[in-house]
This record gives C-alpha cells, structure tokens and sequence, in this order.
C-alpha cells in the first residue's frame, strides 16, 4: 500500500523546521572615518567577521596613522606621539605578528622627576637602591599603587575573553560594568587623586610622583578620573614596547591587509536615508576635487566628534545626532636637535647629566610637562644613546608652543625645532558623562571611547567591540550583546 500524501510530507517538514534561518547577506559596503590606528584596526575586525566581500572604504583627510605620526630629523625618522606600548596590549601584539613587523629594539636610558628646582626623584642604575628611595622618600605608597594598578589591570583583561567568545557592548557603560562592576563606573566619575588617598597612597606620592605621570601621558593633573588614571599608571610601571619602523606601520599594514580603499577626503557629514526598508547612510566628503558623496549600509565614525576637532554634522536622523559635550587638551610636542642645557637641571657639567627622561611635577612656573632624549623608529645593533654633552634629539612636551626664551632654558643651542600642535586627548571632567557608542542602527562612534581613557590598547579593544557589536546588530544575535555574568557564561562555554 502507498503511504498517505501526510506521510511523505512530515520528514521534509521536521527537516525544514531543523534547518537553521538563512543567514542575513553582508553589508554591501562599509565606510570608517580616519585611518588612524582605530580606523585601521576597525577595518581589519570587520573584515574579519562579515568577510572579504564586503567593499571597505576608509576616509582620511591628513597622513594614515593618525596621531601615530613620525619626523625626520638628520635623515632619521622619530616618533612625535604614540611612542610606547604596554606589554599586556594584547591586540597590538596581534597586529604585529599579522603583519610580519618586529618589536624595536630597546635602549636603557634612566628617569628623573623634576620639580622646577631640582629632582624630586633620580632612577639609578640599581633595582634595589631605586625601591629603597621610593621607601625612604614615600614609605609603601608604592606598592598601594602597584596592587591598585594591578588589581584594576587584572580586571581590564577579562574583555580579551569576552571579545575571543564574541560578545560585544552597546555602551560604555555596559563594557566597564561587564569587566568590574559599578565600581568601574565609579573610577570615570571620581579622581584619581581621591582613589589613591583612599587605599593608602600619600599625598606626596600623589604629588611628586602621580602627578608627573599624569603630566608626561595626558598633560593633566591628578583630577583626571581613576579609571583613565589607571590606564596611564599601567603604563607607567610596566615594560613598554614600539615598533621598529614606527608605529603607524601597524595602521598603514592593516589597511593594506584588508585591502580597504583609503579615500583621501574630509568627511563632512552623514545623512540618513533609507532602501527597502532599512538604514542607507549617505557620507558627504570634500577632497583635493571638490565635493562628493557616497552611500553605505554601516559607517564608522573613529575620529572625535567635537566642535573643536572636526565641523561634522548630521542630518535626517530623529531624534537629532548634536550634542557631544566637553573639551579636548591643547597638546604641544617640539622635537629639538640640540644640546642640553644641564646646569638648568643642576648639573653644570654635561658629561655627568644621566638622565634620558624627566617627567615633572605640577609646578605653576614649569612651562614643559616632561621631555626625553629620543631614539630613531629604526635601530642597528651598532646604535648608541647619545652622550649627554652631544647634540641629540630631545621631544618636549608642553601644553603651550615653546618660546624662544624657555627653549634657550632648555637647550644651550639647538640644530633645529619641530612644532606640532594637538588636541589630543579630552580633557578629563569626572562629572561628565560617557558619549554613546551607537548613534543609529549601523552607524557607530569609535572614539567616544577616548572618554573613559586614551591608549592605543583602549582604541583597539573599542575597534573590536565596535566589530562585533555591527555584526551582532547585523545578524540580530542579541545573546551576543550586553549580557550579564559573562565570567561565568565565558567559563561555561570553555
């Protein structure tokens, strides 16, 4: 006998009901504005999770890489910012072994912190006569701050498993709650100074040491929030690393990695518009031929939007994308060919000068942050630091440009002075709060993440989170987005 017509129908039905859902095609084409090291990294991410199909075009109006920018000095390129990285950036290590670039070799120079009339603390060639000052000057603030920074640090690294299993944040917010509770919320609304105090460290610790720090990374004083302070501290006491060739290689190896288009234009705006029912993002642009635009189904925006930085708006979309409070630090850094002058450092002879790094503390007449005799992005085996009573080349940090009265302060005669003028970082308010990261349904803001703290690690941690939470979005995988005890469901999922 023939089987009833039902019969033949239920496996092919109970085998159309097991299939899984056709998954969502890829964007068509993404566009991320600036091409620095967030641009770069976002680009290499998304690229990475939607595939190589999908048509990458990275807007930068300036050089690739940023504010991960080299000079020339005497045929010699130096790095002007971004010198250094933390040997715990786990993502840059990435990058540099995708790309096939080597760690720069390092040359020992010794540091000293210097309060306008003299060295409040010198570092000596000896490990334990550098702890023994450190307790006879400060007692154990030192190590407070160590197990402060650590325990901060240990928490920080939870968002490396997060980001391995896919999970992603819509929020700022989200993304430190995720890694160390509200009391990482806290650390972007109260002072550094306030949460060193509280576990111990002395106020003259703060004052010589923290704030010297504070002053050389983000040109700011120890108000800066404690979340930003920490970032900055890590950075401080651990082994630090740069690229031989220079750190933009990582973003210019990336782009080329992905094969991006690099369009090079200012990004004027976004417009929002719409295609068979969902999002289109028009980019406006102007560049060497005039004005142009192009559409998109995802934009990434990775350069800070701020009145003061770029004139950027948007239109169609409602409510209205306006409002992005607060202000960014005026930065100088001069790289100066020349000859020290010590005796302004109490050292009349230059030959015995043994410092290659002066930070300094938050003293009103001080004109400069911190300075250090540099060494070029490329180093042979056969390279020296200069002797402190020869010509070398120095990078000065100051929040003003140098005048010629505090350079001859400086230098007792100098070869030549490169001038470039930022507004790096933010400047740090604890009452503000954090700018979002998704400011439509596939138009995201890279660079609000600069807000909890600046670093290299922290632009290409928010790079991937940025990745992630665009696919999530894409492919509606809510499981994937701000969930809740995600060390336990991480654990679970090993």
């Amino acid at each position: 006998m023939a089987p009833p017509p039902a019969a033949l129908l239920l496996p092919a039905l109970a085998a159309l009901l097991a299939a899984p859902a056709a998954a969502r095609a890829p964007p068509r084409s993404i566009a991320v504005v600036g091409a620095g090291l967030g641009g770069s990294a976002v680009a290499y991410f998304l690229q990475q999770h939607f595939g190589p199909q999908v048509q990458l075009d990275v807007y930068e109006a300036a050089a690739v890489g940023g504010r991960l920018a080299t000079l020339t000095v005497n045929k010699q390129q130096y790095e002007s910012r971004g010198a250094s990285i933390h040997a715990l950036s786990l993502h840059m290590q990435d990058f540099v072994k995708i790309l096939g670039l080597k760690h720069r070799r390092e040359v020992a120079g010794k540091s000293a912190i210097f309060s306008g009339e003299h060295f409040v603390l010198e570092e000596t060639d000896w490990y334990l006569l550098n702890l023994f000052r450190l307790w006879w000057h400060y007692g154990i603030s030192f190590l407070r701050l160590q197990m402060w920074v650590e325990e901060v640090m240990e928490k920080f690294m939870r968002i490396y498993k997060y980001q391995a299993h896919g999970y992603a944040f819509s929020s700022l917010e989200e993304l430190l709650r995720s890694l160390g509770g509200d009391a990482f919320i806290n650390m972007t609304q109260r002072s550094v100074a306030e949460s060193l105090l509280e576990v111990g460290v002395t106020q003259r610790f703060v004052d010589d040491v923290i704030a010297a720090v504070l002053r050389s990374s983000y040109g700011q004083s120890v108000l800066v929030p404690a979340f930003a302070g920490a970032m900055s501290l890590a950075g401080a006491q651990g082994s630090t690393w740069a690229v031989e060739g220079g750190n933009k290689l990582v973003c210019s190896g990336l782009l080329k990695l992905t094969k991006a288009k690099v369009i090079a234009a200012r990004v004027t705006g976004v417009s929002l518009h719409s295609s068979e029912g969902r999002a289109l993002y028009q980019v406006h642009y102007e560049g060497s031929e005039g004005q142009g635009s192009a559409f998109y189904d995802m934009v990434v925006v990775t350069t800070p939007l701020h009145p003061s930085r770029s004139n950027f708006t948007f239109k169609n979309f409602e409510p209205p994308i306006t409002d992005f409070p607060g202000a960014f630090q005026p930065s100088v850094t001069s790289v100066v060919h020349g000859y020290l002058n010590s005796s302004y450092f109490g050292f009349p002879d230059p030959k015995l000068f043994p410092f290659a790094s002066i930070l300094t503390t938050d003293t009103p007449d001080l004109f400069f942050n911190a300075m250090d005799n540099i060494c070029p992005v490329n180093i042979s085996a056969a390279f020296r630091r200069k002797q402190p009573q020869e010509a070398a080349v120095w990078r000065v940090l100051s929040q003003q440009p140098l005048d010629k009265q505090q350079l001859k302060t400086l230098f007792r005669s100098y070869y030549s002075v490169q001038v470039t003028e930022w507004q790096t970082y933010p400047r740090y308010d604890a009452a503000k709060s954090l700018p979002p990261i998704v400011l439509h349904e596939n138009l995201f803001y890279l660079s609000s993440v600069e807000w909890v703290a600046s670093s290299m690690e922290m632009i290409a941690v928010a790079a991937k989170n940025v990745a992630l939470l665009a696919y999530n979005r894409w492919h509606q995988d809510l499981e994937k987005i701000d969930q809740k005890d995600l060390m336990h469901k991480v654990k679970t999922e090993l």
